[in-house]
């Protein structure tokens, strides 16, 4: 089915104005829902209880409102609503271009396509491969509703991506963690470095992994649509039991991939050092795009079917 586009916009790019249309770049419908029944089987539906008079109040009737004082509102008609978000621009104005990895990706939030709407085609393509070729993206203004959202313009192979990002009072700072800086050794270093070079990957296809959560439940739908009983699966137990791990012999047993626990650390005579957390073993290496396709071939169609 083709996309739908959600709206018309205006990029300013200089004096240039490229008109385009907005669309989606995710989707959440390939998650698993589980709906709220009545003890009979039935389905069931939310109503909303006036707190005044205690009487179900129909959707249709109901105004939205703005709480100024505790219990005080000012109250909105949909069609004032609507005036207010008519007011906003469908201008989406450049102001910076900043190198490409300047923006922590913390710093995301929902992520849009931008495809050229008529007689845009153009300008587009001049600032796809121009910010391609500078090595930058832009950042822009976007008024929608009720607020005004920063957005990155980035480009990617088959066009532009409209990224939009949280502001600094959104994002929670890691420093409020007070995180403990523990001193490690050159020799520890080494062998994690070693480890990562041994994982190591020169890009990311999302193609060769798989939501294998979701599998596991649809698996256990299955079973009980066929009667079958449905098994709870104890949680894996981490390695070294709840014991102070040696780091190095952590580490060298990952990089060995022996898959042997590490002896515990033996406590020192005179001096007493804090627990060391283990690193995590390397992760095993994930099948190709290929062999995960073939194995969702191979899936039952009850399995597919939900998909």
């Amino acid at each position: 089915m083709a996309a739908r586009s959600i709206a018309s916009l205006s990029l300013s790019f200089g004096l240039v104005s490229i008109p385009v249309k907005l669309y989606t770049a995710t989707e959440s419908s390939s998650d698993v829902r589980f709906h709220l029944l009545a003890p009979d089987g039935s389905r069931v539906k939310q109503q909303y209880i006036s707190e005044k008079t205690g009487k179900v109040v129909e959707r249709a009737s109901m105004n939205k409102g703005y709480e100024f004082e505790r219990d005080q509102f000012v109250v909105f008609t949909g069609e004032e609503l609507k005036a207010l978000e008519d007011g906003a621009s469908h201008v989406v104005e450049i102001v910076a271009f900043i190198p490409s990895a300047a923006i922590n990706p913390v710093f995301y939030d929902r992520a849009y396509y931008i495809a050229p709407d008529k007689r845009g085609a153009k300008p587009y393509s001049l600032l796809q491969q121009a910010l391609a070729q500078s090595g930058r993206c832009a950042l822009a203004k976007w008024a929608s509703k009720g607020k005004t959202r920063i957005v990155q313009v980035r480009p990617e192979e088959d066009g532009l991506v409209f990224q939009q990002l949280l502001y600094a009072d959104e994002v929670r700072s890691l420093a409020d963690l007070n995180i403990e800086r523990v001193q490690v050794s050159d020799n520890e270093l080494k062998l994690a470095m070693q480890i990562i070079e041994q994982g190591a990957q020169d890009d990311y296809d999302p193609a060769a992994y798989e939501d294998e959560e979701k599998k596991r439940i649809l698996a256990a739908i299955d079973e009980k649509i066929e009667g079958k009983q449905v098994v709870t699966h104890e949680p894996v137990e981490s390695a070294g039991g709840g014991q102070v791990i040696d780091l190095m012999d952590a580490l060298r047993a990952s990089l060995k991939g022996s898959g042997a626990k590490p002896k515990p650390a033996s406590a020192p005579r005179r001096k007493t050092v804090e627990p060391v957390a283990e690193l995590p073993v390397a992760p095993k290496t994930r099948k190709p795009a290929a062999r995960a396709a073939r194995s969702a071939a191979q899936d039952s169609p009850k399995v597919r079917a939900r998909k």
